[in-house]
């Protein structure tokens, strides 16, 4: 191997050449230019439980099997969510608190207060607000010409969706996106390159202060089932505007769990079929297949990279001893591509036989609260598709985002072909 080689960035080298030790699974342009695939693969082949002292995130162990994944998540007494879920750290002075941070009793308490948006009942009055807006926005689709389908239907569907959870002013919904892409959008919190710490204080200070003139208005109106209500009148949630971080910390998780998976997911989705044709043709000849489909897009798809956890003892995972306070990161995107949990991993399957056996909704206390929401959108959205277009095609290559964490899209070109 050259000297140049050696010396290139990681995400411009071949897995096999990089030596085991130096492979750094943290490292954001790999997500962004899709070339993680074959470092994940050799991890879990090679070192399932790995560790690297990394220059941006300092040490961790990466955690890449599914089957290890699921002991790290279903053991939160020994595997803790705080101080954070993401690999870099917090800074000390501007530190979220959050239940999905947090571990039970807390935990439990603040999750149990907002749940019930996301109950069965209100998920079947949701419906058909839901489907409505996405009619709304698919017949509004320009018709031959090429167009971003990350910002005309992706982030415009799921910020409708989050300014009804939130009852939040339509008119400034944007703001939601605006607000969840900016608090995890730090080099330091998961490599991304889009703001700066000093821009992402300022942004959270306005987010702050718009959600304290909403809470304000509905502490002392009776209950009503959006989140600002529900946390604002929940016994275990009602003093959270006194303490500011832990306040914004809980917006931002609700902002960031209704926004990130289902956009990113319904953006994932179009890129799938585009590559698989013979899987979108599959679909148009039975669309009964679409939950199914849903799932395996949220698989192959994985919006979110990887969760972190903290050992609270020391202990010990596949041949590996772990130190109390070391962290411990469950690559969500590597256990999702494990071909001794799933068969044929890499392959994207719509009628896959237990679709829904993946890992991006997490396990055990901390599974993903929203999950059945996300899901009754995707189906939505894909029976409005199929109603109207014969295809979604991708036109140039996708635009992904620079992460660690969020696995997404900023630009996806598309036309739309009618049926």
């Amino acid at each position: 191997m050259s000297e140049a080689l050696a010396t290139a960035p990681q995400y411009q080298r071949n897995p096999a050449d990089v030596p085991l030790e130096e492979i750094d699974v943290s490292d954001p342009q790999i997500f962004e230019h899709d070339t993680l695939w074959g470092f994940f693969e050799r991890l879990r082949r090679e070192s399932p439980v790995h560790y690297t002292n990394s220059r941006d995130f300092g040490p961790f162990w990466s955690v890449t099997r599914f089957d290890d994944i699921q002991y790290v998540d279903k053991h939160h007494e020994i595997f803790s969510s705080e101080p954070t879920v993401v690999l870099g750290d917090q800074p000390e002075d501007f530190a979220f608190v959050n239940f999905i941070q947090s571990d039970p009793p807390i935990h439990d308490e603040q999750r149990k207060a907002v749940q019930n948006v996301v109950a069965p009942r209100n998920l079947a009055e949701l419906e058909p607000i839901i489907r409505q807006r996405v009619q709304t926005i698919l017949d509004g689709l320009p018709v031959g010409e090429t167009f971003n389908w990350v910002d005309r239907v992706s982030i415009e569907l799921t910020t409708q969706m989050l300014a009804t959870l939130f009852d939040f002013p339509f008119e400034d919904r944007r703001l939601l996106t605006h607000w969840s892409d900016v608090a995890i959008a730090t080099p330091e919190l998961t490599g991304s390159d889009a703001v700066t710490e000093e821009y992402r204080r300022e942004e959270m200070g306005k987010c702050l202060e718009y959600f304290t003139r909403l809470w304000r208005e509905r502490e002392n109106q009776p209950l009503k089932f959006d989140l600002v209500s529900m946390l604002a009148h929940g016994e275990s949630t009602k003093g959270m505007i006194n303490r500011p971080m832990e306040f914004i910390g809980n917006l931002m998780l609700l902002i960031i769990g209704g926004n990130d998976t289902t956009r990113n997911s319904i953006s994932g989705g179009v890129v799938a079929l585009n590559q698989n044709p013979n899987e979108y043709q599959k679909l148009r000849d039975n669309p009964e297949l679409i939950p199914n489909m849903v799932s395996e897009i949220i698989r192959w798809q994985t919006p979110l990279s990887h969760m972190r956890r903290t050992a609270k003892v020391d202990t010990e995972l596949g041949g590996q001893q772990i130190k109390k306070g070391e962290k411990v990161v469950m690559w969500y995107i590597s256990g999702n591509r494990d071909g001794d949990s799933i068969d044929r991993p890499d392959e994207f399957i719509i009628d896959r036989a237990n679709a829904r056996h993946h890992l991006s909704f997490g396990f055990g206390i901390h599974r993903c609260m929203g999950n059945r929401l996300a899901e009754m959108q995707l189906r939505i959205v894909w029976e409005e598709i199929l109603a109207r277009f014969h295809t979604v095609e991708v036109v140039g290559e996708p635009v992904r985002v620079r992460s660690n964490f969020v696995r997404g899209y900023s630009e996806l070109p598309v036309r739309v072909h009618p049926r």
